[in-house]
């Protein structure tokens, strides 16, 4: 099967066709192979216009979702980014590509573990990953976030997290109930949070503090 042809029609119909425009993130949708961080039953439907099974209840979000998505944070190779929920792996490689440094929290540690191994066999260096409940962020590291993506379906806003967002950070998260959310963009200015509605979507929950119970 040729990847890099599908993955050039997903970039041209999915991404580009759509109204992405920040030529880092095209580029770099362009570089990361999306069907090495799916199921290898699941290759030949990494490059759909969908979300992807990805096992233990959980998905690898739709390509023009995860474009989207990091155009909001506005990123260059001097910010810092922290993603809640690091599924495949997928998005934390696409954010590696276009910033300093990323750290990304998964609550499954099987997903994890994969996870961990593509990103060691694709040789990112800049990718930090840590087992554990995303909802408090990275609470035994002293630094702060120019960036955030929420990768998960929040019933309300993940204030903890503000706590390690930088000033003029940016944070993209998915907000709703379990079936219906709206993607917004929380921007922290010097005395206050504000925020954009971005577009619709939908997401798997976020398991915890701001989302729902695990059982």
């Amino acid at each position: 099967m040729d990847f890099k042809r599908l993955r050039e029609r997903m970039v041209e119909r999915q991404i580009v066709a759509r109204g992405i425009t920040d030529a880092g993130v095209i580029a770099a949708m362009r570089r990361v192979p999306r069907h090495l961080f799916v199921p290898k039953d699941m290759a030949a439907r990494a490059y759909e216009d969908c979300p992807v099974p990805i096992g233990a209840g959980q998905t690898i979000s739709q390509p023009y979702m995860v474009a989207l998505m990091t155009q909001c944070l506005h990123l260059n190779k001097s910010k810092r980014v922290l993603e809640v929920g690091t599924g495949s792996g997928y998005q934390a490689a696409v954010l590696a590509e276009l910033s300093k440094e990323v750290y990304t929290i998964e609550r499954i540690e099987e997903l994890l573990l994969r996870a961990r191994q593509t990103l060691h066999h694709l040789r990112y260096t800049n990718i930090k990953t840590f087992i554990g409940d995303g909802n408090l962020g990275v609470e035994d590291e002293d630094i702060l976030f120019d960036a955030m993506m929420v990768t998960a379906a929040s019933r309300r806003q993940p204030d903890r997290l503000f706590a390690q967002l930088a000033p003029d950070g940016r944070m993209v998260v998915p907000m709703g109930d379990r079936f219906s959310q709206s993607l917004m963009v929380f921007t922290k200015k010097k005395d206050r949070i504000t925020e954009e509605s971005v577009c619709s979507c939908t997401f798997v929950p976020l398991i915890g503090e701001y989302g729902w119970p695990l059982n």
